[in-house]
């Protein structure tokens, strides 16, 4: 049930249950004080409390970038603010036993330290790249998707991994994540079709950065897998960005390009499956990419970034993540709200306690 009341004079309850959040995207900031105030769309679990919102009430649709606009359309969700009961007041109150205080406080202590490691190491990355790559295209978005793809290997090997030894068993989560790295695949070949792996320092680099990346994923994830969603919600971010100035800055010249054979195929092919399988802010059909030159291949990559980047977020919500094939097209409200969550996954130590003091449940993949 949605905590939060909408204004009826901003949102009419006639209207379609998804909503349209726009957030005006200006890639010259100048305020580095916060990373979260230079990409719109990075979640901040600090300024939200999580909730069980259902996904047809919260969600609201993001579009695509036009041609020559100056803003980016995101999906957000709506944070409950208040709860039926609590007099609108919210879920914090003055009658807060001290245990849950000082839990409280703890976990936003470790969110905020997960949250600068992953900022220092993402931004001396950045500076590595820049300095690199600072006017060559290609190879750095080769170098970039090389390492896009790594996260999402490194979350499927330890999700088989809780399942081989019967601890946890999350099949919405493996199927998300293989369609993320299929999308990333097909923006490595996009790359390698432009020249971008064509020399041969730029393929060691990348491919070297990616086996450090991949263990360093899966031992963050092992730990704590809000930090690892986080950092890579970080890394997407990223390339979001990159492409978005990219992308204005080289505009009408990419507008006179082919679009190369691959991402013709990928992004009008016909089997969109995979294609909606990752985009989980999204309900399934509901974007279909137009292919006529370069321009286009560019601005359905970086909008594909801006996915990842949401489905990232919703994951550093233990539980949160539904596949969107998951939800039949005549379910109701309620009968979203009614579906059971497969079994939260905390980390190793999480899993070790649950699996001996919970008794063993069968769960249909």
């Amino acid at each position: 049930m949605i905590t939060t009341t909408l204004s009826s004079t901003a949102f009419t309850t006639s209207a379609s249950p998804l909503k349209v959040n726009r957030y005006k995207y200006n890639s010259k900031h100048n305020n580095s004080a916060s990373f979260y105030s230079q990409i719109p769309f990075l979640y901040n679990p600090l300024s939200t409390t999580p909730s069980s919102i259902s996904r047809k009430s919260c969600q609201v649709r993001a579009t695509v970038l036009k041609e020559n606009e100056e803003k980016v359309v995101v999906e957000e969700s709506f944070p409950a603010k208040s709860s039926p009961g609590d007099g609108g007041k919210g879920s914090g109150s003055d009658n807060e036993p001290p245990e849950s205080s000082s839990s409280g406080a703890l976990e936003r202590w470790a969110i905020k330290f997960e949250q600068s490691v992953n900022i220092f190491l993402t931004d001396s990355v950045i500076k590595i790249l820049d300095t690199l790559y600072h006017d060559r295209n290609y190879p750095r978005f080769f170098v970039l998707e090389t390492i896009a793809r790594v996260p999402y290997f490194a979350f499927m090997s330890v999700l088989h991994m809780y399942e081989s030894f019967g601890w946890w068993r999350r099949a919405d989560y493996i199927k998300v994540h293989f369609a993320e790295s299929w999308n990333e695949m097909h923006h490595l070949l996009i790359m390698e079709e432009l020249g971008g792996n064509a020399w041969w320092i730029d393929r060691f680099l990348a491919q070297h950065i990616a086996v450090a990346y991949y263990f360093m994923t899966v031992l963050m994830y092992i730990i704590s897998p809000r930090m690892a969603y986080h950092f890579s919600e970080c890394v997407e971010g990223h390339a979001f960005e990159t492409y978005d100035k990219f992308i204005k800055a080289q505009g009408e010249e990419l507008k006179k390009s082919p679009a190369p054979e691959v991402a013709v195929k990928y992004y009008t092919g016909g089997d969109f499956y995979l294609f909606d399988e990752f985009q989980t802010a999204r309900t399934p059909n509901s974007r279909r990419p137009k292919i006529e030159n370069l321009y286009d291949v560019f601005l359905n990559i970086r909008d594909d970034e801006a996915e990842h980047c949401k489905t990232m977020r919703a994951c550093q919500t233990s539980g949160n993540l539904r596949s969107p094939h998951s939800y039949p097209e005549d379910a109701s409200e309620d009968d979203c709200q009614n579906v059971l969550h497969e079994a939260d996954c905390e980390g190793i130590v999480d899993c070790i306690k649950k699996s001996v003091t919970s008794p063993p449940a069968n769960q249909d993949i």
